[in-house]
């Protein structure tokens, strides 16, 4: 405030000072004092356009200025001869005029913007930190305009066929109240991130013709105790007015979680208030919610209770087929020559939004390399980016490249003769085969899958004595397998697991890939060949070596 009035006051200040020299300028008497001679030969030669005489002064105004005599030197043949003006009054009373006018214009463009800067400040008191932090109003919670469609979904036919009674009861609700049925109030989408779950809820609300409220869970995890459960009463309240409608619930498992009386009033008061309003409202009101997760066991059992989420659709990863017919639609603008077939034999493990990307990656592979289609090799050379991210490129000086074919190919001579999923390995391929997934595997899987993993280590270790540190990964997911076949699968000597298990898995599964890789003496030397001239090999290629030496 004391800064307030200082400047106030400065600024009065200013404004008189302003004024006071305006005044000045108006007032100055800017005439020069000029001869009677002078002032006669001006006379004469017609410059003077004006005479103006005062008590004092005779004034005489020029195309170059005015200049003055005293009126006591003036001849008074000069009033005869030419029109004199004189000036009863003086132009005082004009500049005061003047002045008062421009002072109480000030005055009031001064007071409005006083008024303007003191609204705020008297409008508003101060307020405390506390205050100052209160949250602010939610934004209304609008309906979300859907253009999603199940054709725009690949490989899900068996949740289409689900979905297809709840996509009925929206459109013709009657029917079902006629007949005495009800539907549940609540669907959950149940699977893994990537797999479409947010838009087959989009393309459910697109195929019904009904209004879709999205929101996520974490929306509603609200810093301020109540906020969460009020945003959570408004969503609905706005469902039920524009009903029929679909409310989805995206990652309900950020607000649905166990109690387990580690207390967290916000997250509480906001689950109970969901509860509160899926109770609240009957089947036959046309609102029904959807939610998504892929933690189903965290969820508090009152929401998979009977009457709330008492119906489960699980969206599982595309098989084979359902990967074909994803990346068929996600080609369809792309120009390409490949087949589809192949692509979805080597995707294992891909879920739609990693297909989505391996496509995309391709096309701009293709665009970069100034290729008109997108072929089987640009698919081939950026897969492991998808999976496993951006990696640095090999510099391998000779010695390290010997190192790293042989490696390569005890991996790949491994899981052919396994049969494992791939289709196409590079020298510079850190991984072979897909990301476990969670798919029930016996114990001969699993042990085929560590031979794979050991193979390039056993193979190096054979011909120099040594392997490379880059064979960490493969190690370490090895270990990691054989800890789960002892710990969590019960695959050891007993099915209590015992301390040392691991290590005996892992000695025998090295002795056991020893000795076939041993057997497969002619057949590494030509995979070695094959690498070393194309830095690439094909399964097929593998294949057609094991049959022509065994």
């Amino acid at each position: 405030m004391p800064s307030l009035k200082l400047n106030r006051i400065v600024i009065l200040v200013s404004a008189v000072i302003i004024v006071l020299l305006v005044l000045f300028a108006l007032l100055r008497d800017n005439s020069r004092n000029i001869t009677l001679q002078k002032a006669n030969e001006l006379l004469r030669n017609g410059q003077v356009k004006e005479l103006v005489a005062s008590s004092d002064y005779l004034f005489l105004k020029t195309a170059s200025g005015i200049y003055k005599i005293p009126i006591e030197l003036v001849d008074p043949e000069i009033f005869a001869h030419h029109k004199v003006v004189y000036d009863k009054t003086s132009n005082i009373i004009l500049y005061i005029f003047i002045a008062v006018v421009f002072i109480g214009l000030g005055s009031i463009l001064f007071r409005r913007w006083q008024k303007g800067v003191e609204k705020p400040t008297t409008a508003q008191p101060q307020k405390s930190k506390l205050k100052e932090e209160q949250p602010q109003q939610n934004e209304p919670i609008e309906a979300v305009k859907t253009d999603v469609t199940f054709d725009d979904i690949g490989g899900i036919e068996d949740v289409k066929e689900e979905l297809q009674e709840i996509i009925d009861f929206m459109k013709n609700p009657q029917k079902y109240k006629r007949f005495g049925a009800r539907l549940p109030r609540g669907v959950l989408l149940v699977g893994p991130p990537g797999v479409g779950k947010t838009m087959i809820a989009k393309a459910v609300a697109n195929a019904a013709g009904v209004s879709f409220y999205y929101q996520s869970g974490a929306s509603f995890v609200q810093i301020y105790v109540g906020m969460g459960a009020k945003r959570v009463h408004e969503l609905f309240a706005a469902a039920k007015k524009n009903a029929p409608s679909i409310v989805f619930i995206d990652e309900i498992d950020a607000v649905g979680k166990k109690r387990e009386g580690n207390r967290n009033d916000e997250r509480e008061a906001t689950l109970n208030q969901l509860l509160t309003e899926m109770d609240g409202f009957e089947s036959q009101s046309g609102v029904i919610v959807i939610a998504a997760t892929n933690k189903i066991e965290v969820l508090d059992p009152a929401l998979l209770r009977a009457g709330r989420f008492d119906r489960r659709v699980f969206v599982d990863l595309p098989t084979k087929n359902e990967r074909a017919s994803i990346l068929k639609k996600y080609l369809q603008n792309i120009p390409n020559d490949v087949d589809v077939e192949k692509i979805a034999s080597i995707t294992v493990g891909f879920n739609g939004a990693m297909l989505s990307s391996f496509v995309n990656e391709a096309a701009l592979l293709a665009l970069r390399q100034n290729d008109s289609k997108v072929t089987m090799e640009h698919f081939y050379g950026v897969k492991d980016k998808v999976v496993f991210g951006k990696k640095k490129m090999l510099v391998l000086n000779e010695r390290q490249k010997r190192h790293r074919i042989t490696y390569q190919t005890g991996k790949v001579l491994m899981a052919t003769h396994f049969d494992l999923p791939f289709e196409k390995l590079l020298l510079s391929n850190e991984r072979l085969t897909p990301p476990g997934q969670n798919l029930p595997l016996l114990q001969s899987e699993l042990e085929q899958k560590i031979k794979t993993l050991l193979g390039g280590v056993v193979l190096c270790d054979i011909e120099y004595g040594e392997h490379a540190s880059s064979a960490q990964n493969d190690i370490a997911e090895a270990k990691s397998l054989a800890k789960a076949m002892v710990m969590e699968y019960g695959m050891g000597s007993s099915i209590a697991a015992e301390s040392n298990e691991c290590e005996k898995i892992l000695s025998q599964m090295y002795d056991e890939t020893k000795e076939l890789l041993l057997s497969f003496e002619e057949a590494v030397v030509k995979i070695k060949t094959l690498l070393e001239q194309n830095e690439s090999i094909t399964k097929s290629q593998v294949r057609a070596i094991l049959d022509e030496v065994l």
